[in-house]
């Protein structure tokens, strides 16, 4: 009898140290980013927002994506900082806002000042993680060497998206130089030319140059304009019809079958991953190490869905075609009133003449192209959680649906880049094998933002961020968060500068107040302009969403408003103006759009600090 106790002892003392050390692991951690995407695409979303699963435009199929709602924890009210790629995704690397990074557009910037620090994926390094990412990244960072900007992976393994494009593996990329095609030598070089490929390795390249001076070939946009069935960008409002040789596919079906386009490919560039234990292996012509199980995994999919070209799977389209949308339009008295900023930026990307037809085919196909994009989260997420449990590793998953939105005839425009809901509002996912620390199906309805992903990672990973180390980092615990230890946020902020000029947001849980923060992108010029600027040229925005949640009627100028308008002006100032506010002139040209990264001087204002302090009582 004594044996048989001892026995139990042992075993009972086994499994029960075998627990402890599997949640004392570092868990493997897989971070998915979306792109473009809307949070109505998501059915889990609509109904928490809604009360309903479908959008309000229609029918929408997120089936994995719910699925992750339910084991994990939905923050539904997180919000992008930036409203374009480049910055957006720059401000959840760094786990820092626009204004405190000094990245506000599409520049290319370095590792080298006095206000950098290091990037998420550096830091899970440090903590003892093998990186990987696949797909798009949209980090645009460079390190100084010799004078010099260099590019370097931030990655340990990156397959990222320009493989797939350079070597013409998946559906539709770039040549940056053409000089030949199928042997046959151009009369000059073309640069910058898109193409689709078909299932049986048919190439179309899509210039007016290459037609007009190689005649042999004219005609080829055509026949991949009426075999793909697409439908380009174009702007009527602005004497820019829609021609085959549009950029922008607003429309179209997919040149190759599902699994075979490059969210696919990128999908099955991770399970690659997984599936090559400590050995390597590869994608296309280059080789890669696949995952090390002797250290935690921190992996990254950047998927382009829904992104233009929106080209969903033949399958995929032809479900969603037979839905019928209900379509927002524009009207002539909330034109009248816009800010002069978002009347310009709705003016670039003019939906609200496109006929019904179009209209109907751009919703429908972009919805479906969302619903193939879930599909592919279902596999990585499956061949993840597989892998994890295999090794019998915790395990972690954060999904941001969308870097920003999107609008579908919203305002009477596609595209993005404004502080509007559609663009600005993404929620995020974390679901976790510690349901303690993310219990299943909770939902989180406090302000979170893009700036908390990386705090959140740091802290899963096994780094404290409340050491001085980590002082740099602007956002919150998402774990925190969710249990109630974190700071109550009344309002959210962001600045983003490309398409709709230097401007800043903030939004309480009943308004939405934006303004222009700078004269020019000139940086480190003029710094301070906003608060000695008149109200009227900030070109204020104000929308009551509480009972105008479709924002469309801008009551900056309202008098019943003003009040609001100036308590919420001079927080939004004082933040982002006053409270570590950083310029760098990053490529010598003083403009945001340069590729050189090699500027290091970093211009300040800090006349109030501490401003930034999640308060805000609007009366």
């Amino acid at each position: 009898m004594n044996k048989i106790r001892i026995t139990l002892l042992v075993l009972v003392t086994f499994f029960s140290t075998s627990k402890t050390l599997y949640a004392q692991k570092q868990p493997n951690i897989l971070w998915i980013v979306t792109d473009d995407q809307r949070y109505d695409a998501i059915s889990a979303f609509n109904k928490i927002i809604h009360g309903q699963k479908n959008s309000k435009l229609g029918y929408v199929e997120s089936p994995n994506v719910d699925k992750l709602a339910k084991m994990g924890v939905t923050y539904i009210n997180t919000y992008c900082q930036a409203q374009g790629c480049a910055p957006s995704r720059a401000s959840m690397h760094l786990g820092r806002y626009p204004f405190r990074s000094g990245i506000y557009q599409f520049e290319y910037f370095n590792k080298n000042t006095d206000n950098s620090y290091p990037l998420l994926p550096e830091t899970m390094e440090k903590l003892g993680y093998q990186t990987m990412h696949t797909g798009k990244l949209g980090v645009r960072v460079r390190n100084l060497k010799n004078g010099k900007a260099v590019k370097e992976n931030i990655y340990s393994t990156d397959i990222d998206a320009k493989l797939f494009e350079s070597e013409k593996l998946a559906e539709w990329g770039k040549v940056y130089k053409l000089t030949a095609i199928d042997g046959q030598k151009l009369k000059n070089p073309v640069k910058q030319v898109s193409f689709l490929r078909d299932e049986n390795n048919k190439i179309y390249y899509i210039s007016k140059q290459l037609e007009e001076e190689n005649p042999q070939f004219a005609g080829m946009a055509k026949k991949a304009y009426e075999k793909f069935d697409l439908m380009y960008k174009h702007n009527n409002k602005k004497g820019q019809p829609e021609t085959v040789f549009n950029h922008g596919v607003l429309a179209g079906v997919s040149p190759q079958p599902a699994g075979k386009t490059r969210d696919g490919l990128y999908t099955t560039a991770l399970i690659d991953f997984l599936k090559n234990e400590d050995q390597k292996f590869s994608v296309g012509s280059k080789t890669f190490d696949g995952a090390d199980t002797s250290k935690p995994l921190f992996c990254n999919i950047g998927y382009d869905f829904p992104h233009t070209p929106v080209l969903p799977p033949a399958d995929f389209r032809a479900r969603f075609q037979k839905h019928n949308y209900k379509v927002p339009e524009l009207t002539d008295e909330e034109y009248n009133k816009l800010a002069k900023a978002f009347k310009k930026r709705v003016d670039n990307s003019y939906s609200n003449d496109f006929t019904d037809e179009q209209k109907q085919k751009m919703i429908q196909d972009y919805y479906a192209f969302c619903a193939y994009g879930d599909q592919l989260i279902g596999k990585a997420t499956k061949a993840f959680i597989e892998y994890s449990e295999k090794h019998q590793r915790p395990w972690l998953i954060l999904y941001v649906c969308g870097d920003h939105g999107w609008k579908l005839n919203e305002h009477g425009s596609i595209a993005k880049n404004t502080p509007w809901e559609m663009d600005a509002h993404n929620p995020i996912i974390v679901v976790s094998s510690d349901k303690k620390k993310f219990p299943k199906g909770k939902v989180v309805k406090d302000f979170t933002e893009f700036v908390d992903i990386a705090p959140t990672l740091i802290t899963a990973g096994g780094g404290n961020i409340k050491d001085k180390e980590f002082d740099y980092l602007d956002g919150l615990d998402l774990q925190e968060v969710a249990s109630g230890l974190a700071p109550v946020r009344d309002y959210v902020i962001g600045e983003s500068h490309h398409a709709i000029g230097p401007r800043a947001y903030i939004r309480t849980k009943d308004y939405i107040f934006s303004i222009k923060t700078r004269p020019h992108s000139k940086r480190g010029v003029d710094m301070e302009w906003a608060r000695k600027a008149t109200y009227k040229q900030l070109d204020p925005a104000l929308y009551h969403t509480s009972i105008d949640p479709d924002e469309t009627n801008n009551l900056a100028f309202d008098k019943k408003y003003q009040n609001i308008a100036k308590q919420m002006q001079k927080k939004l100032i004082d933040i982002v103006i006053g409270d570590g506010r950083a310029e760098i002139n990053w490529g010598g040209d003083n403009f945001g759009k340069n590729q050189k990264a090699i500027g290091t001087e970093v211009h300040r204002s800090n006349y109030a600090p501490g401003a930034h302090d999640y308060k805000l009582d609007v009366q």
